[in-house]
């Protein structure tokens, strides 16, 4: 998710209607009804809010035969709030984010590489421990370039220089954050998003 993506999900929140819409839908998914006589406006007017919070990736709709019920997407919701604070933190950090046990963290991370990758650096499979993959997935991101827009056939044709199933890498790659995807195309999420391996006990 890029800088503008954040904004955008501050945006989605900067209305109290959507907050105490999130705050019921965080019990469970709710219909456009139901959620209209709880918060005791038109269902028009949910419809207007489940729009901005959808296009900011905050809810997921689903529709039964002609009711949409809402559902929160938590995980995007921690994850925005999260990267808008490492950004705004990281430079009086100075980049002292290091992690306890750096020298055997780092240690880990050159051995799962050298492990998973060829010499001309192949992936020779993918890890099955989480902890590893997402060492793999951080190398290969990193090597992505910042901030170009990849058609999913672009993408694909990038992770094939690394491994055939490019298919599950570039789900790994959305579902850990280290990229999004916006109408088949795909992004870099800033560094600060991606799933980090050395949080992983």
């Amino acid at each position: 998710m890029q800088l503008d993506k954040i904004i955008l999900y501050h945006k989605a929140l900067a209305d109290p209607t959507r907050i105490r819409l999130l705050i019921l839908l965080a019990e469970g998914p709710l219909n456009g009804q139901t959620l209209a006589e709880k918060l005791g406006v038109t269902p028009a007017t949910i419809t207007h809010h489940a729009a901005k919070l959808r296009e900011a990736n905050l809810v997921h709709e689903r529709r039964e035969k002609n009711t949409i019920f809402f559902a929160i997407n938590e995980k995007q919701l921690r994850t925005n709030a999260q990267a808008a604070n490492d950004i705004i933190f990281r430079q009086r950090q100075g980049g002292q984010e290091s992690m306890p046990n750096d020298n055997l963290q780092s240690s880990l991370e050159q051995s799962v590489l050298r492990n998973f990758f060829t010499q001309d650096g192949k992936l020779k499979h993918i890890p099955a421990q989480l902890k590893k993959k997402l060492i793999v997935l951080t190398h290969l991101a990193g090597q992505l370039e910042k901030g170009r827009s990849y058609t999913e056939k672009e993408l694909n044709q990038w992770i094939q220089r690394f491994h055939p199933d490019f298919a599950l890498l570039r789900r790994e790659l959305i579902m850990h954050q280290f990229m999004y995807r916006e109408q088949e195309i795909y992004e870099l999420n800033p560094p600060e998003m991606w799933a980090k391996w050395e949080l992983l006990g």
